[in-house]
Order: C-alpha cells, then structure tokens, then sequence
C-alpha cells in the first residue's frame, strides 16, 4: 500500500467524525478573527502597536509601517484570507494565503520574543495546518504519491460516526500545553512589551544583569542580539 493511499483512507476516516467537522468549523472563524482586526489596521493606514522604537519587535513594526503600500497590501490580504476562511467553497485557498503570513509571523514573534503572538502565532499556524490537512482531498494530486482509484475520497452523510474523538483532541491539548510550556520556559529572559514588564522577571539571582538587559534594549535602544550578548557574558 502506498504513501499516497495510506494517506486517503487516513483523511477518509477523519471526515467521518462530526466532531472533527466542528472543530474545522471552529478554526476557520478563530483565525480569521485573528486577521480582520489587524488587517484593517493596515487598510486604513494605521498603527497597531504601542510598543516603544526600542523594542526589538517595536523596531521592526515601525520600519514595517513605513513600507508604504506594502503595509496596505500585507493588510489586504489578510483581510482577504479571513474572509475566505469564513465561505465554506473558498476555505482552502484562503487557508493557502493564511498559511505564509501566519508562518512569517509566528518565526518573527519567536526570533524577537515578543509576547504579544509568542504563543497565539503557533497555535494559529496549527490550526491552518488543520484546515489543509482537512481538505486534502482538493489538491492530494499535487503530491506524488500513489493514490487509491476510489470513486469518492469523501464519506457519505449516513456514513457519518457520532464517537467523540478522544485521541485528537487530546493531541490538540497536548499541542497546546507544548506550545505554552515552550514559549515561557525555553527562554532564560525576554524583552517584554515595556520596561516595566521586563525588570518583572528579573529576581534576586540575576537582579543587576536583569536590570541592565531590560535597560540596554528599552533605554539604550540596541539590538536584541546585543544585549542578549552582553547579559551572557555578565553571568560568566
């Protein structure tokens, strides 16, 4: 039995479970939740973030908001990709134009730590993971991998199993916790939105090397890098 076949008698059994079909339903209207607000930010001209030049994330926005045109397009098609998700005929290739920008956000969010999407991106790029894997049987052909020569990929309606899944939407807490657990215990400190919020992880161990990171990146300005190299090199 090939990958390929593997594969649609996996999706075929999944699209059995209404419950499953819930869940879709549910991540579509999430994510584009997530998108229309920041997106028609970005249509209309405007900022979306308060954070200081200074911070490594506020750095980067400003820069991005200076783009000109190119901030109103990444907003358009964010705008578009959430509409999309929301009319049940357009949900893949709406999930097609999610998928890179949720992507692009959620490596940036890691690199600069931000907090305000070091959690909520990842998740975001899971859940449009789903929606593809969901609708696989719309462009399955494009891999090239031996397909079954079944007349339907998709189970009927009477064929419909009522049986919560237990196992997946474990899996989905188990993702979750992951993605928490990782984004607030891998990192040993992080710049956090103001200067305020920084100096609130520093404690009696680290105190002055806490302070005088959280001062070189929202005070001196530097880079993240930067300061993450000095702060290395003080607990030495």
């Amino acid at each position: 039995m090939g990958i390929g076949t593997k594969l649609d008698k996996l999706h075929f059994r999944a699209r059995k479970n209404k419950w499953l079909g819930y869940f879709v339903i549910f991540c579509r209207i999430a994510l584009a939740a997530g998108f229309v607000p920041s997106g028609m930010q970005k249509v209309l001209g405007e900022r979306f973030t308060v954070l200081a030049v200074n911070h490594p994330m506020g750095n980067f926005l400003e820069a991005f908001y200076h783009t000109g045109y190119y901030y109103t397009f990444v907003g358009v098609m964010q705008v578009l990709a959430a509409i999309l998700l929301l009319i049940p005929r357009t949900v893949t290739i709406g999930a097609f134009i999610y998928l890179p920008i949720i992507l692009n956000i959620c490596i940036l969010s890691l690199a600069v730590r931000f907090d305000g999407s070091q959690i909520t991106s990842p998740l975001m790029v899971c859940a449009v993971l789903y929606l593809l894997c969901w609708d696989y049987h719309k462009f399955r052909n494009i891999f090239p991998f031996n397909h079954s020569d079944s007349k339907s990929v998709l189970p009927q309606k009477n064929e419909l199993i009522k049986n919560f899944p237990f196992k997946f939407f474990t899996g989905v807490f188990v993702v979750i916790t992951l993605v928490v657990f990782h984004t607030r215990i891998f990192y040993t400190i992080m710049p956090r939105n103001t200067l305020n919020d920084c100096r609130k992880q520093c404690n009696e161990e680290n105190d002055i090397d806490c302070y005088n990171f959280c001062n070189c990146i929202h005070n001196e300005g530097k880079s993240l890098e930067k300061c993450l190299e000095e702060f290395t090199k003080s607990k030495l």
